[in-house]
């Protein structure tokens, strides 16, 4: 960890997190100093990278990574503390005799596909600018589903392969699996590149959490069995009263309903895998299939139409956008805030995460897909087109018939329904819960 209090820049984030491909992480930092959103774009892997000269300070982050930052007033000039969490910035301070100036509402997250530039000019705060170094085009590919499942699942398969061969050589690996779409998705293609690159098929396992009865684990046993892949399952069984919801809270430092349960349920896994398996490190996960296909309920909100999602790009993995009235500048928006309830929970036990599904090449290749021509703007189609995609590319990709299940929340599928008081808490009470960390 590196800390630089002489410049005035304190980055607290771990250098040894970012996982790039094809170059040195200062050959990435340089670029992102150029402020060139080309060059930032040309970046591959998974990163969070502050970079700075004089008073001009930038800094960018891939989707699967959060990264904060806190302006700070001292005699002798601003200081800029950077972090991917709100308590080690809060920890900063008070070490350096300046908590008084902290409030939690004064962090800023970099939102994710951005260059954020700020000047550390003094008083008074300055505003960031944030450049788009990431804009996929829309609507550029065919209508046809055989195609749009290659291109989409063959794009996972790559970024799978380069995170596969980056890895130390018997490494084991983990795939956080529900029996899902999107869970299944990477687990079988994981397998099947295991296969390819004859890698120890018995370094592989497909973990399910199933607290007080959850239905997920009947679920993944449905799936893997008829390929003749259940070998590979290993269940996490708990008692649902080991669910803490403001324990969730506190990790994630976060307070809305659904990142904050499920949260809990990645908490719940993590902690359930650690005390099993203590030095386990390496974890990919179905983060991020929702958002790329756009299959949440649109019923659910009151903000959204059809129209809305599919008018507005990756509106589920960036939210209104940037300069938005509805863009939290404290917690950025969609995706690019909830990707701490993945990150978080993988930090507090250890792990090192993969989300396949949010890199960018993968991002692009469901951006492509025309989903208006496909769906003629009518909702129920636009739930159905996930499943029958990804699972024609999986065909294509790995000569398997993945099963597709209806979809269903981590937290909905991980707890038994006869358990769901435990995280029955309003937004209310959680901001409330958090603010208390402070008091």
């Amino acid at each position: 960890m590196r800390e630089r209090p002489i410049d005035s820049v304190i980055d607290l984030i771990d250098p040894t997190l970012n996982r790039i491909h094809g170059m040195t992480v200062e050959e990435a930092r340089t670029r992102i100093a150029s402020g060139d959103p080309d060059l930032v774009r040309g970046i591959d892997g998974s990163f969070a990278i502050v970079s700075h000269s004089d008073e001009t300070v930038r800094m960018a982050r891939s989707l699967d990574r959060p990264m904060r930052y806190f302006l700070a007033k001292r005699a002798e000039g601003p200081a800029l503390i950077v972090s991917d969490r709100i308590d080690a910035i809060f920890a900063w301070l008070d070490r350096e005799g300046l908590a008084a100036q902290f409030h939690p509402s004064y962090t800023r997250m970099v939102p994710a596909h951005h260059v954020t530039e700020i000047r550390l000019v003094g008083c008074p705060d300055p505003d960031a600018v944030h450049t788009r170094f990431f804009a996929p085009a829309r609507n550029a590919f065919s209508a046809d589903l055989d195609e749009l499942g290659r291109r989409y699942v063959g794009a996972l398969a790559d970024e799978i392969a380069k995170w596969l061969r980056d890895l130390p050589g018997e490494a084991p690996v983990g795939v956080f699996f529900s029996g899902g779409v999107d869970s299944g998705c990477v687990f079988l293609t994981m397998y099947k590149l295991f296969c390819d690159l004859g890698l120890n098929l018995g370094r592989l396992k497909a973990f399910t959490l199933s607290l007080g009865g959850g239905t997920d684990l009947e679920q993944a046993r449905a799936f893997l069995r008829p390929l003749g892949l259940e070998l590979f399952l290993e269940p996490i069984e708990m008692a649902a009263d080991r669910l803490d919801p403001l324990e969730a809270v506190r990790v994630l430092e976060d307070y809305k309903p659904l990142d904050v349960e499920s949260a809990a349920m990645a908490i719940a896994l993590c902690r359930g895998i650690r005390e099993r398996y203590p030095q386990w490190r390496y974890v990919a996960d179905g983060d991020g299939g929702d958002e790329n296909l756009k299959d949440y309920p649109i019923e659910e909100s009151a903000e959204l139409t059809i129209k809305s999602v599919l008018n507005n790009p990756m509106l589920y993995q960036e939210g209104w956008g940037v300069g938005t009235f509805k863009h939290s500048k404290t917690y950025s928006g969609g995706q690019s805030r909830s990707c701490a309830r993945g990150y978080a929970p993988l930090r507090r036990f250890g792990f090192e995460g993969f989300s396949p599904f949010m890199q960018p090449e993968v991002i692009a290749a469901a951006e492509g897909i025309p989903f208006i021509a496909l769906t003629g703007w009518d909702v129920a189609r636009l739930y159905a087109l996930k499943g029958e995609i990804v699972a024609r590319g999986v065909r294509q990709m790995t000569g398997m018939e993945m099963p597709v299940f209806p979809k269903r929340r981590f937290q909905h599928g991980a707890l038994a329904d006869a358990e769901r008081n435990r995280i029955a808490f309003a937004e209310t009470d959680y901001r409330a819960h958090f603010a208390s960390l402070y008091v």
